[in-house]
């Protein structure tokens, strides 16, 4: 079973790379060790340290490639994707692991809604790709339809809601205590973020409804989940970013790319005071990030996939990841 596994997973590595390699990207190689690894409140890297002396030195393991990504971007590369490993210190689960193989790709002067094609064309190709190798595959997912809705339609379509009417944390929360009762939440006195509340509401509520699905795209976030995003210019509420869920398991988070290092330190501020009040530990800035900005970021649009996620959900694998 073991070389089942792994057969698969090295078939799928080589069909990715077969696809980007047809769409004319550069294969890029950032470094797996850096000064900052990621400025997400709820992400949490490995610092590095010394086996001599149990001291721990200033690098980190990447959770993400992505600031040296945008780095190569403001250096005048173009459609670009690498594809290897990040690190999150989080519990083993049968989605998460400490290790993971992530694909992230950029492509400049495009919108996001050409990575969604990406991503269909992409899921397609590696489907049949293992397929023809004789790698077992979900039938059903041959002929699968690939849907698309925004979130603001998933809400109203699920809990007869529209989410952007609560795009204030008290009234988010007084939603919550009013219709979804069922909605876990903490004890009096514990502060809840808009963020926290509504990933309550949606974990709780919408998940279970999309576990069917064998591909759906979500898109327009509301505007707190914006993150390196921009926001939609005809409706502020929302931001341009999108996920993609196949049979309940999230496999990608895309970003139209937020191009403005003003409004980049604002929201890695209220980040860094999250991490630090919810967590007791900070990170030091992205001064790659930060440079990159300053230097000039195309217009472009960017995706980080679970490649063990992919190979979950496209050949049924119990277990995807090496270990």
């Amino acid at each position: 079973m073991r070389k089942v596994k792994l057969e698969a997973q090295f078939q799928l590595l080589w069909a990715i790379r077969q696809f980007f390699s047809k769409q004319g990207f550069m294969d890029v190689m950032p470094p797996p060790m850096v000064e900052n690894p990621g400025m997400e409140t709820h992400i949490h890297p490995f610092q590095v340290g010394h086996a001599k002396t149990s001291r721990f030195s200033q690098w980190y393991l990447n959770t993400s490639p992505e600031f040296h990504m945008k780095e190569l971007l403001s250096l005048g590369f173009e459609n670009i994707f690498t594809l290897g490993y990040a690190f999150r210190d989080e519990p083993l689960a049968p989605t998460h692991r400490p290790q993971f193989l992530m694909l992230e790709w950029y492509r400049t002067n495009a919108h996001y809604t050409k990575i969604m094609d990406d991503c269909e064309e992409l899921v397609k190709f590696t489907l049949n790709t293992l397929n023809e190798k004789n790698i077992s595959v979900d039938q059903n997912f041959l002929t699968a339809k690939f849907e698309r809705t925004t979130i603001q339609d998933l809400f109203s379509d699920i809990l007869k809601i529209d989410i952007l009417d609560f795009l204030e944390t008290k009234d988010l929360k007084e939603l919550i205590e009013k219709n979804f009762k069922d909605v876990p939440l903490p004890g009096k006195g514990e502060i809840l973020s808009w963020d926290d509340y509504y990933f309550l509401l949606f974990l709780n509520k919408i998940e279970p409804h999309i576990a069917h699905y064998p591909y759906l795209l979500v898109y327009e976030f509301p505007n707190h989940l914006s993150a390196l995003s921009t926001l939609k210019a005809s409706d502020p509420r929302v931001c341009e970013r999108f996920e993609i869920y196949s049979k309940g398991v999230e496999l990608c988070n895309c970003f139209n790319e937020l191009r403005d290092l003003k409004i980049q330190k604002e929201r890695f501020a209220i980040q860094a005071a999250e991490k630090q009040n919810l967590y007791g530990y900070s990170l030091p800035e992205p001064t790659v990030l930060y440079n990159a900005l300053d230097r000039g970021l195309p217009s472009s649009s960017g995706i980080a996939l679970g490649v063990e996620r992919l190979l979950k959900v496209l050949t049924d694998i119990e277990n995807p990841f090496w270990d």
